[in-house]
């Protein structure tokens, strides 16, 4: 399951609006199994199967439908993915969730060659390491590289005011004065980022700005994270996240 696990870490997650409950949650569907990852922002659940408990869930859940778990998993996934991924496209599928102190169930209902298909989605609390690998070790990343993008930005920004002041100094005047800007001062710049943008920049919500806003250097970041990780692999000294 080695791959599936792969590939549910360079998913990105999808902000989900399930009557009242805004959760997050990313989804990696293959012809092996399933693996699903939710959280409220409180709480993180995960369910992960194989072939065979998909055949026997949808058995116990789906009395009349006899498929194969290749069709149930293909169906699975073309239900979901108007939900994590192409929202512009609704679901013809139903959903709803439960929480309980046990786990998450996220209910399915739909049709599946003609017949009312349902399925369950039994989650329970990650573990530890599942949150450090989608979630703190990604979202230290992303911070890493918006503060060198950040960096990256204020640097070109002082090249500009060095060549417009080159350019001035040839005798180059600015012929529309509302352009006109002062020479970018990066401590003062900050300073009055704090101050007035920080409360709007960094409210959380309920999630959905970081599924909205992130997810392309989300991606990036987890790929280049696999990436490390293999190459440690490869040269023995991989230790797993804690």
């Amino acid at each position: 399951m080695e791959e599936l696990e792969q590939d549910l870490l360079l998913q990105p997650w999808a902000w989900l609006q399930l009557a009242e409950n805004s959760l997050l949650a990313k989804v990696s569907i293959t012809k092996h199994g399933y693996a699903l990852l939710i959280s409220d922002l409180q709480q993180v659940w995960h369910e992960q199967v194989d072939t065979s408990v998909v055949s026997q869930r949808a058995k116990e859940l789906n009395k009349r439908l006899t498929a194969p778990p290749a069709a149930l998993l293909c169906h699975l996934d073309e239900a979901l993915r108007p939900l994590f991924k192409d929202s512009a496209h609704p679901s013809k599928a139903t959903f709803s969730c439960d929480r309980g102190e046990e786990g998450l169930i996220l209910r399915v209902q739909s049709e599946l060659s003609g017949l009312p298909f349902s399925w369950h989605f039994h989650c329970i609390p990650a573990s530890s390491s599942l949150v450090s690998q989608h979630l703190i070790h990604p979202l230290m990343g992303v911070s890493l590289a918006l503060q060198s993008h950040v960096r990256e930005l204020a640097a070109l920004l002082r090249m500009k005011d060095l060549e417009i002041q080159a350019y001035q100094e040839s005798g180059a005047v600015l012929s529309r004065s509302r352009l006109k800007t002062e020479p970018f001062e990066e401590n003062s710049f900050l300073e009055q980022f704090m101050a007035e943008k920080l409360p709007e920049a960094c409210a959380v919500g309920d999630g959905k700005p970081f599924a909205m806003s992130l997810q392309s250097l989300y991606v990036a970041v987890t790929k280049q994270q696999i990436q490390a990780r293999q190459a440690h692999k490869d040269s023995g000294c991989f230790r797993p996240y804690a």
